[in-house]
Order: C-alpha cells, then sequence, then structure tokens
C-alpha cells in the first residue's frame, strides 16, 4: 500500500506514549549504571573530570569529539574563521575570483598545518589522477583511484607516506590520514566526470580549486565535483529571502546540540561503558538495549553536528553541500542507511546506481551491492570488524529486494490488496520492526565492537526470550508506527492529494421545447417548474 495510508488519531497517540515511556525507562538505566560505576577502575582512563557547574565526571571516550569541540577547538576555530573572512573580502572585492581565493587559503592552511612535503605529497596524487583523467577511460580511473587509495591502507606504503609529515603536532596523525583520503575521493570524482564530458578537459587548476576548499579539506563531507564546479563559478550570488537567517538559526542549533550532549556526557557515560564486558554482563537487559540504541543516535549526532558546522560554512560562501544524514531513529530499511551523506552519494553516483540501474534486477543489485561495499571496505580500512559489517549489511540490502520481490509475486500480491490500506500498514510495520533491529545489530560493529554486539544479540534474543524479546520488539513496533506516519506527513506536504472536481450540475431544459409541448398538448397537466429553474430559463 501506499505512504499515504492513514491510522487512527487515538492509535498514533498510542503509540507515541508507549515510546516516550520506554526512553524514559531506559534513560533511568543507563543513568543509574554510570552514577553507580563512576569510580570503577576501568573507567578511569576515559571518564574525567567534567563541568565545575555539574560537579560530576564527563564520559570523553570518543576522541573525535573531544577533538572537535574540546583540545583542539580552538585551533580548528581559527582556521574556519581566517576562511570566512577573507571568503567574505573577497566576495565583497572580486566575486569572480573567489574559487581562487578559497584555493589559495586552503593551500596555504594545509602547509601552515602539515608542512610543505605533506602538500607536495598531495599534489603529486592530485596530477597522477589528472594525467589519468585525460585518457577518459573510466575504468582506468577505477583502477588508478582505488590502487591509490589502498596505499594508505597497507604497508609498507603507510610508513612511507607517513614520513611526508613533518613536526610532533599532536592532531597531524588524524589530519593526514583525513586530508590524504578524501583528496584521492575526489580526485575520483574529477577523473570520472572528466570522462563524462564530451568536449575538452576539465583544467587542473579547477581540480586544485575543488581539493583544497578548507572546509571539506581534512574532515569532509565530499562534494561531488560536477555539483562544487557549478556552484564555486556561479556568478548569481544573491541570496534567497531568510536565507542569512536560517544559517544562522542553523549554527545555534548545532552550538545548542554541542552542549546538550557534552551534559549528556556527565550524566550518562554511554561510550565507556560498552568497552567493560564484566559490567555489561550484570546489568538489565533495558540497559543494554538502551545502549545499544544510544551509540547509534550518538553517533548521528555527531556526524549531523560535525557535518553541520562545516555545512553552515559552506553555506556562506554560496555552497549547497551535502545534507546531514538521516537520523537512525528514523531509519527502518538498509536502502537509506548511512552516517555520511556525502560519502554515500559518492558511491551512490560513481559505484551504485552506475552499476545498478534502476535496481529491480537481482543479479544486477548484488553486483553493484557487492562493489559498492568493496569500495566501503577499502575507505574504511580493511579490517575483521569492517569485513563483518560489510557482509551483514550487504546482505540485509540485497535481502530488502529478495524480499520485496517474493511478496510481489502472486497470491501475496492479491492477498494485501484486498486488505486496508491501515491494515497493510501495520503488517508491514512489524517486518520493519525485525529490520530495524538488524541494522541496529549490524552497525554496532563498526561502532563499538564485536563483543559488544554479541553480548547486545545474545540479551535481546536469547537470554531475554520472551519477555525482553517481546517487549522490545513491541516498543520498536511503535516507533516504526510513528516514523512512517511522519513519512505519511511529509509525503501529503510535498504531494498533496488532488482536489476531487465539483459534481456536475445538470444543463436548464430549453424554453422553446417547453413551451412546444404545453402548446401541443393544452388538456395535459402542467409541470412544476422549480423557482431556480424558472430563474435560470
Amino acid at each position: 500500500m501506499g505512504i499515504k495510508a492513514a491510522l487512527p488519531k487515538y492509535e498514533i497517540y498510542f503509540y507515541n506514549t508507549v515510546l516516550c515511556l520506554a526512553m524514559f525507562w531506559a534513560s533511568s538505566w543507563l543513568f543509574e549504571v554510570s552514577s553507580s560505576n563512576v569510580n570503577r577502575k576501568t573507567f578511569k582512563s576515559s571518564v574525567k573530570p567534567g563541568w565545575y557547574y555539574f560537579g560530576r565526571n564527563m564520559d570523553t571516550a570518543d576522541f573525535e569529539w573531544v577533538m572537535w569541540f574540546s583540545t583542539f577547538r580552538e585551533h580548528i576555530l581559527f582556521a574556519l574563521s581566517g576562511h570566512v573572512l577573507f571568503a567574505k573580502i573577497c566576495t565583497m572585492l572580486a566575486p569572480q575570483h573567489r574559487s581562487l581565493v578559497y584555493m589559495a587559503y586552503g593551500l596555504l592552511a594545509v602547509w601552515t598545518s602539515m608542512g610543505w612535503t605533506y602538500v607536495t605529497l598531495i599534489l603529486s596524487h592530485c596530477i597522477l589522477l589528472y594525467s589519468i583523467s585525460l585518457v577518459k577511460l573510466r575504468w582506468l580511473c577505477y583502477v588508478t583511484g582505488l590502487a591509490t587509495l589502498a596505499t594508505f591502507k597497507c604497508e609498507p606504503f603507510v610508513s612511507w607516506q607517513t614520513g611526508f609529515v613533518e613536526g610532533s603536532f599532536e592532531l597531524r596523525h588524524v589530519l593526514f590520514y583525513g586530508g590524504c583520503g578524501f583528496t584521492i575521493m575526489r580526485c575520483m570524482s574529477f577523473a570520472l566526470e572528466n570522462c563524462e564530458r564530451r568536449e575538452g578537459n576539465y583544467s587542473i587548476l579547477e581540480l586544485l580549486k575543488y581539493n583544497f576548499y578548507l572546509p571539506f579539506f581534512f574532515f569532509g563531507p565530499i562534494m561531488t565535483f560536477n555539483k562544487f564546479y557549478v556552484q564555486a563559478n556561479k556568478s548569481d550570488l544573491t541570496r534567497k529571502e531568510r536565507e542569512m537567517w536560517n544559517i544562522g538559526l542553523q549554527g545555534l542549533i548545532h552550538l545548542g546540540a554541542i552542549i546538550f550532549v557534552d551534559v549528556l556526557f556527565h550524566f550518562m557515560y554511554i561510550l565507556t561503558i560498552p568497552t567493560d564486558m564484566k559490567l555489561l554482563k550484570h546489568v538489565s537487559d533495558w540497559a543494554v538495549v538502551g545502549l545499544a540504541y544510544a551509540n547509534l543516535v550518538y553517533d548521528w549526532v555527531k556526524a549531523a553536528v560535525m557535518f553541520g558546522v562545516i555545512n553552515t560554512i559552506s553555506r556562506l560562501d554560496h555552497l549547497d553541500p551535502p545534507k546531514p544524514p538521516k537520523c537512525i531513529t528514523m531509519l527502518y530499511v538498509f536502502a537509506e542507511t548511512h552516517f555520511d551523506r556525502g560519502i554515500n552519494e559518492w558511491l551512490c553516483k560513481y559505484v551504485y546506481d552506475y552499476l545498478g540501474g534502476k535496481h529491480d534486477n537481482v543479479l544486477n543489485e548484488l553486483v553493484a551491492s557487492l562493489c559498492t561495499f568493496g569500495v566501503t571496505i577499502l575507505w574504511l580500512g580493511p579490517c575483521e570488524v569492517v569485513l563483518i559489517w560489510a557482509f551483514f549489511n550487504c546482505f540485509g540490502l540485497n535481502f530488502e529486494l529478495w524480499t520485496a520481490k517474493f511478496f510481489s509475486m502472486e497470491p501475496l500480491a492479491s492477498f494485501e490488496k484486498a486488505m486496508s490500506a491501515a491494515m497493510s500498514r501495520r503488517i508491514r510495520a512489524i517486518f520493519n520492526t525485525f529490520n530495524f533491529w538488524t541494522i541496529v545489530l549490524y552497525n554496532i560493529l563498526a561502532l563499538n565492537s564485536l563483543d559488544f554486539a554479541k553480548l547486545v544479540a545474545k540479551r535481546l534474543l536469547l537470554k531475554g526470550f520472551p519477555i525482553t524479546t517481546i517487549i522490545v520488539m513491541f516498543v520498536t513496533y511503535c516507533l516504526i508506527q510513528v516514523i512512517k506516519e511522519s513519512e505519511r506527513r511529509q509525503a501529503l506536504i510535498d504531494d498533496p492529494d488532488p482536489i476531487p472536481p465539483p459534481a456536475p450540475v445538470p444543463p436548464p431544459a430549453p424554453a422553446g421545447t417547453t413551451t412546444t409541448t404545453t402548446a401541443a398538448t393544452p388538456t395535459a397537466a402542467q409541470p412544476i417548474v422549480e423557482p431556480g429553474k424558472e430563474k435560470a430559463e
């Protein structure tokens, strides 16, 4: 049935009530576990003194979050503020050359922070892939780009290239891999777009402008070259109505999210607890299930905030960057599961959609998904956890297509057509409930550890069966229905139902016919004429 299938309002209210109570109950368990085990020896390395106002310790297990918003926030703010300042001055004085100023400032910032040898390494990769793009063979661009990316994932190439980084700056190790990895992906995008260009070639200067745009250089997100080229070189820099207001509002929302997460880390140690397997064996099933869900939600919040800060700056530069990832709370299908929309759009454009076509053929979908996750494994770095994560997510993506094909066959398709739209939505939500938890379990592998994922699966399916399993699945069913209701309302906004045309009014009888008939049969009974019709005649 369609996405616009509606349920009774009282049923939606019931689902929202159950969901809120379950969230509150799981949060209370996490708070209790965090408070009662704050002095454990295993917590000392990651739970450290926090804000003075709270008088509580703070979870600092996520190096990336601490790096961005605590340890190195001054360095990051200084570099990004300088970019905004120079970009604004150039936009006012010479808007036609603003992309050159972006490149010059980015190149200078990379040179200052990483050294000239690192800049030389980046330029060598850009020149290599630019030279390959002139041949205009897609397969050669793929092979060269992926082979170059592999040199940052395996020895002895990693150690050799790491030697190009000078100094002892603590953040340089992170910046090295971030800058090199995103550079290769951007150069591949440039090379593949150049292959699609029928006449002539893009200049290497366009590649350097694209690659050395500082907000995207080290941490992404990736914006495909075709979009960046059009937006960075457009001459019309007028803004839409209330655009600056929206940009400022987004900045305040991101600041509020940063403060909220920091406050949350003082009361719930959701990142440190999963590392202590001895403690997890003694906590309740609700705490374990809530911990798994909270870790996925936090990772989405982190990606949304980090990319959101960068996207806010790029919007000030009149660019339209990739949107933040879709919230894990709103996901119940593998086809929409991603934590980096930039990488997701890159993979879809150049691999998944290119090989899969319309994604209605089982064999083409299998080949496309295998190639997509193959590139993803290389991007993340091949290891046991990444391989297991890629296998299960690839299987889930294909299993969705197989299931859709199976239920579209007779007599199952006729059964669904015979039932009401509301009942069809309820039955689909039951299947989506199990799909939701497979997404949670598969992605915990990449975010936490294999042992933690095994523990969650054991508590949910074996040790907690049947009480915990049934309750958790019912709460998840309520969540799915809330998601579907949100999607239904958005669909009605994006594509409202057409207003039915008014019923046709029968035309009045001609006056001449009535007169003739009356004259021909004077003895006939006179018909009663309605006042409205008489007036119309």
